[in-house]
């Protein structure tokens, strides 16, 4: 097999990346396969890395205004990948995703209302909703013959209380690995229209598909839907740049966007930062080949995933449609949340992302981050595969 750049190995404990951080792995976590954060193992782009270069050598690093040609520059790589035509002038800065639903839950409902998820569904989720005073509302997944499906009947129920305000979608789906279908977002998008619930989209995996699966963006499906969302977006998965990029808030509407506007200001969240903008501008720019060159190394990645989990005992795979995390089913081993993550972390010696760190449809599952070198992740499998095959000798399964 030909050799690809995205093979290489590089030491992340050069820097203190959270992944590979005690604060993550723990004191005694030095040789575990760190899959746990959502982030990339491999080198960012050339050419965000020599936009990065080129700025750092001009000497001065005062304040810089925002590149005349990075939100353009936005708008064209959602149109051309995904079919957005985006309106520039609603595009509003924010330092990152999380941020930018923490201001809309503040600025578009009030303490107590309440605000849909979607569970198994990204933690963080859960304390923006709970750190800001909103009531958690829970519409649970339904995995179907191995597939993950939205219960719109139970949606309804809980768009139609009366204090409900907000759905956070999270399209695609972290962490099950859904990319939400163009009918199904129309009925989410038309339960809320319905209802007054305002949808709020965190799109920041929606570059990151894989074959026969095509993202659509929430605000896409027309001008009715946009006109009741708030798009979250930033190139940090996609480009592999979370430490040097910031993010963007898209508000088609505009009385709320001159309200968002107004508390950007407020709280001053509206400085620009000289080397995220190089970064951003040179991934939109021509990072284009770049993510697609990491897209099918990704889907080698899963493959090699489903061939090996063929044939280990008490684990499934749920099939991903998008994103570099990957959602495992160790039900089978009957394992307490505390006994599986022992299991993965002492005898297969895996750090990833608990299930139940998801929600409570998460216990017995794992999320698993795949973007990295293939020889890492044969390495790991192998790991798994042998602690596995201990494991049902041990239980007599």
């Amino acid at each position: 097999m030909t050799s690809s750049p995205l093979d290489e190995e590089i030491d992340r404990r050069v820097v203190p990346a959270l992944k590979t951080h005690r604060m993550v792995l723990g004191e005694d976590g030095e040789n575990l396969f760190a899959a746990g954060v959502a982030d990339m193992d491999f080198a960012v782009a050339p050419v965000v890395q020599e936009a990065l270069e080129k700025r750092l050598a001009h000497p001065l690093f005062g304040y810089e205004a925002l590149p005349d040609s990075l939100l353009p520059a936005l708008g064209r790589w959602q149109n051309e990948r995904h079919g957005w035509q985006v309106r520039v002038e609603t595009i509003l800065r924010a330092p990152n995703v999380l941020n930018a639903l923490a201001m809309a839950m503040n600025l578009f409902s009030a303490p107590g209302d309440g605000i849909i998820v979607q569970p198994p569904v990204f933690f963080d989720f859960f304390d923006v909703i709970r750190e800001n005073g909103r009531t958690l509302r829970t519409n649970p997944l339904r995995l179907e013959k191995g597939r993950y499906q939205m219960d719109f009947d139970h949606l309804e129920k809980l768009a139609a209380e009366p204090r409900t305000r907000m759905l956070l979608l999270c399209n695609p789906h972290n962490p099950v690995g859904r990319v939400w279908q163009q009918e199904e977002l129309v009925r989410l998008g038309d339960i809320c229209a319905r209802h007054d619930v305002l949808v709020i989209s965190d799109e920041i995996h929606g570059d990151i598909t894989f074959p026969g699966h095509d993202f659509t963006p929430f605000a896409s499906l027309g001008p009715h839907y946009a006109d009741n969302a708030i798009v979250c977006l930033s190139p940090a998965k996609s480009f592999n740049i979370a430490a040097c990029c910031s993010a963007f808030t898209l508000v088609a509407n505009q009385q709320r966007r001159e309200r968002f506007q107004a508390e950007n200001s407020r709280l001053t969240v509206n400085k620009n930062n000289a080397f995220a903008n190089a970064a951003m501008l040179a991934a939109y720019e021509r990072g284009g080949p770049w993510l697609d060159q990491v897209l099918a190394y990704l889907w080698q990645n899963v493959e090699l995933v489903r061939r090996a989990m063929a044939s280990m005992p008490g684990v499934e795979l749920i099939e991903p449609e998008g994103t570099f995390l990957l959602w495992l089913d160790f039900r089978a081993l009957n394992l307490s949340a505390a006994e599986l993550t022992a299991f993965l972390r002492q005898r297969a010696r895996w750090a990833v992302a608990r299930g139940e760190a998801f929600g409570p449809e998460g216990q017995g599952f794992a999320r698993l981050n795949i973007a990295c070198p293939r020889s890492r992740l044969r390495k790991a499998l192998d790991r798994l595969h042998v602690a596995l095959k201990e494991q049902q000798g041990t239980t007599g399964k």
